[in-house]
């Protein structure tokens, strides 16, 4: 068995002077900073992973029970021209010409291999321009090479996103929005809006299987005045700001991966489990041959652990052969158990259901494979059709 160690990686900010290269800022990291907040490069930026101003259980119980707000490292990319819908089409698994304007969709796209490149929600804002917002992953110079010969400009818009998430998300959008409320603002819906008199993008979706919504600035915009009506809004329903560790929690619970940890291009979209979102009926795309030729089983699991939190990339095993390793992991407060991602080496592990697994003390533990999601197979809650009694 190899070595493993519970240790992790973070960025922080000195007060002192200095080089700082290979990442950006969002315009509201100084309000991260000000929480005390260590930080994770994501797509070359730098996004809050936890804050001094509450525990990582206080932010996933703002979650839960209230709302919270995380400046994210998202990366949108614009597409745009008369070919913007072509190249999507053979960039990515699903059909883009069925994703409606002023509607956004999951999107993954793969390599050739059938490998995942990357994932991330397509936003269609006209006939001939498109947004897709990326988790971390090389994915804008493919895009843009494959561009090349098409009558398409593939561009940075200097976009930040920030997502507000929680049954009481809504709350804050109605005080937030200048009009109030958006009619008929639907899941997966995309709206401009005017919040204290600036334009916004924004679209009902987010990374914590809550309900809520994303927040896309602009190049034009007034940055400082959006943070401060924002939170001037989300103040009279107790927002609370958060890193990345509350909220990894829930997406966890959720079942929703992050690319290049969870899953990878060593993984076919179908042995990461994502075949729901493979359309083989459309015309050719990157990986369609390879994917309906490869195994359709899916590699990825949960596991359920009564008394450990497990250690990320730490080995799974079943009468003492190692079958996978813990791909992301946390203690649900809710279930009151240990919360991890099996990534099993061959998809008939996955009917050894009681196996062992390596805690952060280093010790292996009991544990149970289950499907997928932990709870709200659904998604009543983030639909808005469920609403948690505590």
């Amino acid at each position: 068995m190899s070595q493993h160690h519970a240790v992790r990686d973070l960025v922080c900010s000195l007060p002192e002077a200095g080089w700082n290269y290979g990442h950006n800022r969002s315009p509201f990291y100084r309000h991260a900073l000000a929480e005390g907040a260590t930080f994770v490069i994501y797509n070359r930026r730098m996004m809050p992973v936890s804050m001094t101003n509450g525990d990582r259980f206080a932010a996933y119980w703002a979650l839960r029970k209230g709302v919270a707000r995380l400046d994210t490292s998202e990366l949108p990319t614009e597409f745009r021209g008369p070919d913007a819908e072509r190249l999507l089409n053979q960039l990515f698994t699903r059909d883009v010409s069925k994703i409606k304007l002023g509607r956004s969709a999951y999107g993954i796209a793969c390599w050739p291999d059938g490998g995942v490149l990357v994932d991330g929600i397509l936003i269609r804002l006209a006939q001939d321009c498109f947004w897709y917002v990326q988790a971390d992953g090389d994915f804008v110079g493919w895009a843009k090479a494959h561009a090349m010969g098409m009558d398409v400009e593939v561009s940075d818009p200097q976009s930040w996103v920030h997502q507000v998430q929680g049954p009481k998300a809504f709350d804050v959008l109605a005080e937030a929005c200048d009009d109030g409320m958006p009619e008929n603002f639907r899941y997966f819906d995309a709206r401009e809006v005017m919040m204290g008199g600036q334009k916004v993008l924004i679209t009902r979706t987010g990374w914590t299987a809550e309900m809520g919504f994303e927040i896309y600035t602009s190049r034009a915009m007034d940055n400082e005045r959006h943070w401060a009506h924002v939170t001037a809004a989300g103040r009279k329903h107790g927002m609370l700001d958060i890193g990345l560790d509350g909220m990894d929690i829930r997406r966890i619970e959720g079942a929703i991966f992050n690319n290049g940890s969870d899953i990878d291009s060593s993984m076919s979209a179908w042995a990461a489990g994502l075949g729901p979102f493979i359309n083989f009926s459309k015309p050719d795309f990157f990986g369609k041959a390879a994917l309906e030729a490869a195994d359709r089983r899916t590699r990825m699991y949960g596991l359920a652990c009564p008394d450990a939190e497990l250690l990320i990339g730490g080995p799974v095993a079943c009468g003492g052969k190692e079958i996978g390793h813990v791909a992301a992991s946390s203690w649900s407060p809710h279930l009151d158990h240990g919360v991890a991602f099996v990534r099993l080496s061959d998809p008939v592990f996955a009917e050894q259901r009681q196996v062992e697994a390596m805690g952060f003390d280093l010790a292996m533990h009991a544990a149970t494979i289950v499907d997928l999601p932990f709870y709200d197979a659904e998604k009543k809650i983030p639909r808005g059709l469920e609403v948690a009694s505590w």
